[in-house]
This record gives structure tokens, sequence and C-alpha cells, in this order.
């Protein structure tokens, strides 16, 4: 309910990876490179890269790992979660974007959206119903 969400904009670092889990479950985890650039007495500034991992679930898992690739520009939202464990006696804390909602960031360039089938408001097409054309929406 109080669980802090955050919003990252930066480019994938690598490969994203899916597993399929039990029970049609999935899971893809990537992560995301962040430069912060400022525009400082007249020419722009780059500063430090920050690393983040981010997690996706089941099939926004599945769409991440059939659109996104290494280098493309991203937006990525959701929950900060905090892993926590002791190593050698002393407590170590490592953060992850738990991410709700993921797409390219436009300010880079464009990029073309393709409706999943199973993704109507309808809900699921009845067995044996054919599928829309390309650029036509469902009936």
């Amino acid at each position: 309910m109080y669980d802090t969400q955050i919003t990252l904009t930066g480019r994938v670092g690598g490969d994203v990876t899916l597993r399929e889990l039990a029970e049609g479950r999935a899971v893809a985890s990537f992560r995301v490179a962040c430069t912060p650039s400022r525009y400082r007495d007249g020419e722009w500034v780059t500063g430090a890269t920050s690393w983040h991992t981010v997690k996706v679930w089941n099939r926004l898992a599945r769409h991440v790992a059939a659109s996104l690739s290494t280098g493309d520009p991203v937006v990525v939202h959701g929950r900060l979660v905090a892993d926590v464990w002791e190593r050698d006696g002393k407590q170590q804390t490592s953060f992850e974007v738990v991410a709700s909602a993921v797409g390219h960031d436009l300010t880079h360039g464009t990029s073309t959206f393709a409706r999943s089938v199973a993704e109507h408001v309808e809900g699921p097409a009845p067995a044996g119903a054919a599928a829309p054309a390309a650029g036509q929406r469902a009936a």
C-alpha cells in the first residue's frame, strides 16, 4: 500500500533474461544504465552512470523479452524493493525495481506498438476466432 515507487529512464545494459516458471508464470530481468547530463555554463556535463536491476513478471516479462534489446532507451516504473542478507557477519543490501510498466523512451526515437491478441478488453477470443489483421482493432 505504501510502497516506494520509482521511475527510471536510461538504456538497457545487456540481454533481457526470461525464465519460464511453473504454472505458466514467467520472470524476466535486465539492467538499466542511467547517466545524467546537465547543461552547465554553456556545455553539457555528463554525470556518473548508475546501474539498476529490473525484474518483471508474467505477461509483462514476456513482452519485455520480446521487445527490448541491449542499448534500447527505456522508461521503467515500479516498486523499489530492498533485498537484505548477511555475508561474513555484515549486513548487505541490494535494491531492485519490480516493474509495473516498461516502454521505449520516445525522446530518443520512434517505436511501433503491436497489441497482443490476449489483451483485448473484451476478454479472450472464442475458440476458433481469427485474430484481427495487422493495423485493425477487434470488433
